[in-house]
Order: C-alpha cells, then sequence, then structure tokens
C-alpha cells in the first residue's frame, strides 16, 4: 500500500457506512478500544478517588508498556493459529482468546479492590493489558488486510476511531457515572462483561482470504519449524519494511514515536487533575459524553478527510499543531472550580485535537504495511508509537509532586501542561522533514 495519502477527495454514502464490514469494524474498534483507559487514566481516578498517590497512580500506569511490547509477540500471533480457536481463522482465534482473558481480568480487577494492596490489582491490570495489546494485533491486521484498497482501507480506519473513540468515552465518562452511583468495583465487573459485545463480532467477522493465501503459502514454503521459516517469521517483517522504505524508515519509526507523547504524558494526571479542582464524576462524564461526544465525532470526519485530500504526512502536521495546543490550554484549568463555559470549552477541544491526530496517525501507519507481515509491521508501528510516552508517563505523577512543592499544586498543573504539550515539537519538524523528502523524491528526474 502505498505510504502517501491521495490528494483527490473521496465521496463517502451512508450506505459505505452501513455495510456489514464496516459495522464489524466499528464494534472490533469498540472492543479494541474499551481496555484502553481502565488500565490507563480511569483507573487512575480510581486510585485517587482511593487516596493513592499521584507518585503511586504514576508509576501504576507502566502496566500500559504492554502496549509498546507487542512486536516482541506479534510474529507468533502472525504465523500461529490460536490454540483451542484455530477454526476460527489465525485473526479471528487470537482475537476471541484475548477477548476473553481481557474481560476476565477486569472482573478480577473489581474482586480484589484495593483493599488487598495495589500489587495484585496492579498484576491483574498487566494481564488486561497484555491481553489488550494482542487483541490489538490481530484487530489492526484483519483491518488492514480485509480491506480492498486504499479508498476501503480508509474507510475501516475510520470506522475503527469512531468504535475506538465510542469505547473511550464509555471508559473515561460514562463509567464515572456509574462509579459515583455504584461503586468502582461494579463499573470495572460490568466493563469487563461489555468484552462480550466484541466477541460477538469476532464470532460473526469473515476471516480475510486474501492474507490466509499469503500466509499458507509461506508457512508451506518457510514452515516455522524450519530454521528459515523462523528467521522469515521473526526477522522477514522488519527486512521487508526497510527495504520497501529505505532510509526514510528510521525517519518514519522516530516521527511516529514522538507523535503522541504530550497525549500520553498528560494522560496519567487528567483524572486526578479533575479530582483536584473541584469537579465531581458526573460533571466530568456529563461533558465528555456531550461536548466531548461531538466534538471526537467531528474531529475523526476532519481528520479522515484531511488525510486523503492533502496526504497522511500533512494531517498529521495538523493534528500534532492541534494536539500540542489543546493540551497546553489544560493550564487555564489549573484553579478551584474553573467555570463550566472553560472547562467544556477546554475538554471540546481536546477531543477534537486527539480525534483527528488518532484517525491521521492511523490511517498513516496502516498505509506502510506489506501484506503477508501485516500483523507484525503494524505491531512494529504502533510499538514505535507508544513505547517512549508509556515510559515518560511512569514519571508524571513524581513531575507533578516535584514541582508542587515549591510552586503549588495548581500552577505545578499548569506548567506539567504546558511542558506536555510542548513536547509535541519535535514530531512536527520529522513530518516536515518527510514531506520534504517525499516531494524531492517525486520530482526527481527518472531514466
Amino acid at each position: 500500500m502505498s505510504s502517501r495519502g491521495t490528494a483527490i477527495p473521496t465521496r463517502r454514502t451512508l450506505a459505505a457506512y452501513l455495510e456489514p464490514k464496516t459495522l464489524l469494524m466499528l464494534v472490533l474498534g469498540f472492543s479494541s478500544g474499551l481496555p484502553f483507559l481502565l488500565v490507563g487514566n480511569t483507573l487512575g481516578y480510581w486510585l485517587r478517588d482511593e487516596g493513592t498517590s499521584l507518585a503511586a497512580i504514576g508509576f501504576l500506569s507502566w502496566v500500559g508498556i504492554a502496549y509498546s511490547l507487542k512486536i516482541l509477540w506479534a510474529p507468533i500471533i502472525d504465523r500461529v493459529s490460536a490454540p483451542g480457536f484455530g477454526a476460527l481463522g489465525r485473526r479471528r482465534g487470537w482475537m476471541a482468546i484475548a477477548q476473553i482473558a481481557v474481560g476476565a481480568s477486569f472482573i478480577a480487577m473489581a474482586a480484589i479492590g484495593t483493599a488487598h494492596g495495589l500489587v495484585l490489582l496492579g498484576v491483574f491490570a498487566l494481564l488486561a493489558a497484555f491481553c489488550a495489546a494482542t487483541q490489538d494485533i490481530v484487530i489492526d491486521a484483519w483491518r488492514i488486510e480485509s480491506a480492498r484498497d486504499n479508498d476501503e482501507l480508509g474507510l475501516l480506519s475510520s470506522a475503527y476511531q469512531f468504535g475506538y473513540r465510542m469505547a473511550l468515552l464509555a471508559t473515561d465518562a460514562v463509567i464515572l457515572v456509574v462509579a459515583e452511583h455504584t461503586s468502582w468495583a461494579v463499573s470495572y465487573a460490568l466493563y469487563g462483561a461489555l468484552m462480550g459485545i466484541g466477541l460477538g463480532a469476532t464470532f460473526l467477522a469473515p476471516e480475510p482470504h486474501r492474507a490466509d493465501e499469503v500466509m499458507n503459502a509461506k508457512s508451506a514454503a518457510l514452515p516455522l519449524t524450519d530454521p528459515r521459516g523462523l528467521y522469515d517469521a521473526i526477522a522477514g517483517p522488519f527486512i521487508m519494511f526497510f527495504k520497501t522504505h529505505g532510509v526514510l524508515a528510521v525517519l518514519m519509526l522516530a516521527a511516529i514515536s514522538l507523535y503522541r507523547l504530550p497525549d500520553f504524558v498528560m494522560g496519567p494526571m487528567a483524572n486526578p487533575f479533575y479530582h483536584d479542582i473541584g469537579m465531581t464524576k458526573d460533571l466530568v462524564g456529563a461533558v465528555r459524553a456531550s461536548f466531548g461526544l461531538v466534538a471526537s465525532l467531528a474531529g475523526i470526519a476532519t481528520g479522515g478527510f484531511a488525510a486523503l485530500r492533502f496526504g497522511y504526512e500533512r494531517a498529521l502536521i495538523a493534528g500534532g499543531i492541534l494536539q500540542a495546543v489543546s493540551i497546553a490550554c489544560f493550564a487555564l484549568l489549573a484553579q478551584p472550580h474553573p467555570s463550566f463555559a472553560l472547562f467544556a470549552g477546554i475538554m471540546a477541544f481536546d477531543s477534537f485535537s486527539t480525534s483527528f491526530a488518532g484517525v491521521a496517525l492511523v490511517s498513516y501507519m496502516s498505509s506502510l504495511t506489506s501484506l503477508g507481515y501485516t500483523a507484525t509491521q503494524y505491531a512494529l508501528l504502533a510499538s514505535a508509537y507508544v513505547w517512549l510516552g508509556k515510559i515518560l508517563k511512569g514519571l508524571s505523577g513524581t513531575v507533578v509532586e516535584s514541582l508542587s512543592a515549591t510552586m503549588g499544586l495548581m500552577k505545578a498543573y499548569a506548567f506539567f501542561f504546558m511542558g506536555a504539550g510542548a513536547i509535541g515539537v519535535p514530531a512536527l519538524l520529522l513530518f516536515a522533514i518527510l514531506i520534504r523528502q517525499h516531494n524531492r523524491k517525486a520530482h526527481a528526474p527518472t531514466g
């Protein structure tokens, strides 16, 4: 697939969004997004409600590093059928196992709670993150391998982002209302059961036969029991990626790894911040479910259009600027009981910006993969996009607490959010260089 977006706007009809494949992608996107905040920012809100320190919340967010390590087991997912679920196919079998394990992990977290200490809770959060990362590997591969062409890939990527954002809304807003009127344990048990929605979509989804033909031929020629087959499964995806993109591959990986840093770094402190400025869970949930929802949908639609109309890299630059500015704007809320209008406006701006940047990044990364190595190559790109942020976010609580010792908690939050927005600048510079290199290559004389 091309690494550049088309520069021609593509018409999307309502019928295209209502096709069975697109609707299944929407549900699978929801299943993919459901665990993300439950082992991250929302878990931080639960812990802060229980009186856990910001430093401990930041450290516990490191369970999300599992998302950045999935490249280590993606080659197995690419070449081996899921144990006990092989009849569903290579992609759907692994989806089913991962979804069942994620749901069971959240139910276990609900049963354990914080009464038995953070270690056991953290173990099950880590298990949930590991299985959620595995689910992402196969859902991403299914999305890319099921697309007939770049236009349908863009459609499926948009549907994936819609579903993913709906899950983020459910785990970032609706769950707060549920927790306020029941308990955090009930909320996590309920959301563990909701993984059954994704499991249902897995059983209904068709296995991507086009990719199966390539993988079966590869397995026949180079079985994993043969040293050459094992080498191809592990090293082949990386060799093909660097062979396809040349020296620019290094720049691509660097730009991707830096792109979502602002969002990752500020993430663990967002919900504790709302708690500390006096926002109730009902209010935060209501704003996210109203202003945030509308802004997220607008961001996804605008980001998808921008990627098709102006190219992936230009859309990424626009999304990166929006993301950095919106996160820095949280500094304006660093005061006791800020006005509702200011709070709702910044929340909506942030939802629009992160949704725009998210769909632009997913579309770009999807376009860089090669059939036959889809799961592993996309896992490489996805790992590149999360690994640095997942590591640095664990220090966010320590940074805020250190700053608060000299300037007070509210000023510390303000300084932290402005700094988090600023660290997105290097990614913008790298994508600008990539655009320049691609333009130079496109206009180079041939023959």
